[in-house]
């Protein structure tokens, strides 16, 4: 499970750029960057869409793996090498970026409906519920003091990185593994905010790329997803094991 938690470390740690005229401007959202964060969330909901097609793909045909995890890289990098203007090509791929990420995380997704389907529906609820009242909270900030969680989400992603290493070389304890785990949801639910602060700022500086945007609150969303459903597994799997016990 720590390997699903560990991609999402890697594809979040290049993300942390923004200009001191983003930290120091406090300009409230005009109609022009709200339209485009109405684009942005439009252009979310699809990617999630397709990375739900990407799971269900999975489920059929076991498809998720190693080979989809690089083709969503892929994918990922291909549309960020492309000009803004060739915005239907940029489009498909990060359905295609979706799609494969949604089958990469497919046998977790897999482990749940084997383990219980409603632990699927609550993460994901959780998921959305948290995503939506984090990024209301960036939106209607009057001040853009936000963007300061930028070096602070840096470094803890830094540290989860570390910790995934040293476990991965040294071996690692269920206390390490839990402690990365829930800090790594603390340090993912501050990226929502983060990024969806620094969207704003872009916008007003006249960068109007929602396919790239929404790319960045795509990687947030299915990074606190996948750390909600892992948590719900991890807890489920106790219960039933000390149930068990008594039992016996």
């Amino acid at each position: 499970m720590d390997a699903f938690a560990s991609f999402f470390d890697s594809q979040s740690s290049s993300r942390n750029q923004w200009s001191y005229d983003s930290l120091k401007n406090f300009r409230q959202i005009s109609p022009l960057v709200q339209t485009h964060l109405k684009k942005v969330y439009l252009t979310l909901c699809c990617a999630l869409v397709a990375s739900a097609a990407g799971a269900y793909l999975h489920i059929l045909w076991n498809i998720g793996g190693l080979l989809t995890t690089f083709a969503s890289i892929g994918c990922m990098v291909w549309l960020l090498s492309l000009p803004p203007y060739q915005e239907q090509k940029r489009m498909s791929l990060l359905m295609g970026a979706a799609l494969f990420e949604g089958a990469s995380i497919g046998p977790l997704i897999e482990l749940a409906i084997d383990l219980d389907p409603s632990l699927l529906i609550t993460a994901f609820v959780g998921t959305a519920v948290a995503f939506g009242c984090f990024s209301a909270a960036a939106m209607l900030a009057r001040r853009r003091e936000y963007l300061y969680l930028g070096g602070l989400l840096s470094s803890g992603v830094s540290i989860l990185m570390w910790l995934h290493f040293a476990s991965a070389i040294f071996g690692g304890s269920a206390s390490v593994f839990k402690f990365e785990l829930y800090f790594g949801l603390l340090v993912f639910v501050g990226y929502v905010v983060f990024d969806t602060q620094d969207i704003i700022e872009k916008a007003h500086l006249g960068d109007m790329d929602h396919v790239k945007h929404a790319l960045n609150l795509f990687t947030d969303f299915v990074a606190v997803f996948v750390r909600i459903l892992i948590i719900m597994l991890k807890n489920s799997g106790e219960k039933n094991e000390r149930k068990k016990k008594r039992r016996d």
